[in-house]
């Protein structure tokens, strides 16, 4: 019973702490864009919680180094007010910040890019303006329904036909599908590339009978590039097989993909190195882009004002802790994230003067154990974000790469074998390129002990055609 006392403050001072570490975990994880909304979220729903102005932020680059410090808490306004004068300004703050929001709200509105239109609505609008016999139109709005992305149909007609919604012949479904294939862009509606491809065709070109002859036939020739056993197989010139695949190359294989419009992915790096003085140093980004917080001393100095009423201490009690787990778990993440790119960056100081020949193998263990923490807490500093060096933008995770020993005992990255391997490709005889069993060959002579499957999966990896799609003639 005495031991169950004595555990009992422990338990609930662990009890306590699990809502900030959580917090510490989730800030630390965060890239720099969602921690600067995540930060002006805060300020909008915490009021206690307040942005210092420029002249106010500390001009520090380096986090301090005393991270276990509590943080000191930079108070702003003050004074004494009654207790009805801080209801009124409670409710004058509150009208103000609901004012704000929705001029804000108004504002993203306003400079909102409209939604760009899907091949879908397109084709919907397209075929509303269409003359279509009426007892096709149904069927050929249920054929677009079965129309994918790309422009193709998802499923057989056959499949269309037994699960339509209404009684539809297999004539009528086809029918109907001859319509939705007059549609622009051309292309839509193929069950098939080659059927894509012939839709494209203009029956009014004089090499009409050719080209289809040529698609319908030698698609998979074309792809493998060959040519001399195409023109053999056609009756014709080498020459003339090219210029037919050039015309060919120039339609769309997605017809739909002129609709496929993805956002633009911006990188916003959250760590920078620049070369100073002769050496590296790491600077972190959000000095300039997150907001400085601060704690209120005008709730500071009203929680423990006279005559508040329970439920609205209990509410600054609460809001008032929030700020500062926030604070502590901003400048823990600043003090991991710098600390963890310094050394990363002294261990890769040889891939920031030589590029990808110089990337060394590297674990997160190996850094964690260097700094003394938790591989766990590494990871979780190097996620989802960015570092801008003079070699470039890379994610951090990038340097973090295993490798293998050379015949000469030197260890080397998989990301620098992969660039040597390129190298070899393009300084390759385009008439007569390299097996992959070639390019094994040339890497062990160059010390790399590597098998021939693995050159395969890395030539993959990096999109490098086979040595028969390679062949130029």
């Amino acid at each position: 019973m005495k031991l169950e006392a004595s555990l009992q403050p422990q338990l609930q001072q662990k009890l306590k702490l699990a809502p900030q570490i959580i917090q510490s975990i989730e800030i630390l994880q965060l890239p720099l864009l969602a921690l600067v909304e995540h930060v002006q979220m805060e300020l909008e729903e915490n009021p206690v919680l307040e942005e210092l102005s420029l002249a106010e932020k500390p001009a520090a680059d380096e986090p301090k180094e005393e991270e276990d410090k509590e943080p000191t808490e930079t108070l702003t306004g003050g004074g004494s007010a009654t207790g009805d004068e801080w209801q009124d300004f409670s409710r004058y703050r509150s009208k103000a910040v609901r004012r704000e929001d929705s001029d804000l709200k108004q504002q993203a509105l306003e400079n909102t890019a409209s939604k760009p239109i899907s091949l879908h609505e397109y084709l919907l609008g397209q075929f509303s303006l269409m003359e279509v016999a009426e007892e096709l139109r149904e069927v050929c709005e249920l054929i677009l329904s079965y129309m994918d992305d790309r422009g193709y149909l998802t499923l057989p007609l056959e499949e269309i036909v037994t699960g339509a919604p209404i009684p539809v012949s297999l004539e009528t479904a086809q029918r109907a599908l001859q319509v939705v294939q007059t549609m622009e862009p051309p292309g839509v509606g193929a069950r098939n590339l080659e059927e894509c491809l012939l839709l494209q065709l203009d029956n009014r070109l004089e090499d009409y009978a050719f080209l289809k002859e040529l698609i319908t036939h030698h698609l998979k020739d074309i792809e493998m590039k060959r040519y001399p056993q195409i023109a053999k197989g056609m009756n014709r010139d080498t020459e003339t097989i090219k210029r037919a695949v050039d015309y060919i190359r120039t339609l769309n294989p997605r017809p739909g993909s002129l609709f496929l419009t993805e956002p633009v992915a911006y990188v916003v790096p959250d760590v920078r190195v620049e070369y100073v003085d002769g050496r590296y140093e790491v600077i972190l980004n959000e000095n300039s882009a997150l907001p400085r917080l601060a704690i209120s001393s005008f709730y500071r100095e009203h929680l423990h004002q006279k005559g508040l009423d329970a439920t609205t201490h209990q509410f600054l009690q609460k809001k008032m802790e929030s700020a500062r787990w926030l604070i502590e778990a901003i400048e823990q993440r600043r003090a991991t994230l710098y600390k963890v790119t310094n050394k990363m960056v002294e261990l890769q100081k040889n891939f920031l003067e030589e590029g990808i020949a110089g990337l060394r193998p590297l674990r997160m263990q190996e850094v964690a154990d260097q700094l003394g923490i938790h591989v766990s807490t590494v990871s979780r500093a190097i996620s989802r974000k960015y570092i801008q060096t003079p070699r470039g933008v890379f994610e951090m995770k990038f340097f973090f790469t295993g490798g293998f020993e050379t015949a000469q005992g030197d260890v080397e990255s998989w990301p620098a074998m992969r660039q040597k391997l390129i190298e070899i490709v393009a300084k390759e005889d385009k008439s007569h390129p390299l097996s992959d069993e070639d390019l094994a060959a040339v890497l062990r002579s160059q010390g790399i002990d590597i098998a021939r499957r693995t050159v395969t999966k890395y030539r993959k990896a990096i999109k490098v055609p086979s040595s028969r799609r390679r062949r130029q003639y």
